[in-house]
């Protein structure tokens, strides 16, 4: 009886750590307002005391000395832009890997994004510069969001809420 208890106890164990690996996999949620707990507005400190993302450091070049940066902690990756003023407030996030807006994440196809955002539109505009495709999707129709596709693999690179900082 006891071999029995303690068979039962190791199958309730292992689907229990079953569980928690594929809800720890799962794509975090995107949204407009942020990705996960990671919001659009809140400050550098609220988001480095959260252990959502790593240090400040310098931010992209071309918006000047003092534009700062910070990298997206795990299971995300990515990067958010910050204000320039102080407190430095969450002003925009890029998603490379992790997280999905309705269900439509790293690795997707346009037909995906117009599926799942209906008035989504897409500009052709950048791909001969910068090799990319860009999806808008509007407020009316479930954004700021915006999606970049790539030309080569016809698949989505980057999320950007509310939009895709370039910087290079």
């Amino acid at each position: 009886m006891n071999s029995l208890r303690a068979l039962l106890v190791l199958a309730g164990v292992c689907l229990l750590s079953a569980a928690l690996a594929a809800a720890a996999s799962a794509p975090k949620k995107i949204t407009p307002k942020g990705v996960d707990g990671v919001k659009l507005g809140m400050t550098h400190k609220e988001l480095r005391d959260r252990g959502l993302v790593g240090r400040l450091r310098g931010g992209c070049p071309l918006g000047g000395d003092d534009t700062r940066s910070a990298r997206l902690k795990r299971p995300l990756r990515g990067i958010v832009n910050y204000t320039t003023r102080k407190p430095r407030r969450a002003r925009d996030i890029t998603i490379r890997r992790g997280g999905a807006a309705r269900g439509v994440g790293i690795g997707e196809r346009i037909a995906d994004i117009r599926d799942a955002f209906p008035k989504a539109r897409v500009n052709r505009d950048t791909e001969d510069t910068f090799g990319i495709t860009l999806v808008r999707v509007p407020r009316k129709g479930g954004g700021p969001l915006r999606f970049a596709v790539s030309t080569e693999t016809r698949r989505i690179t980057l999320i950007g809420v509310p939009y895709i900082a370039f910087c290079e």
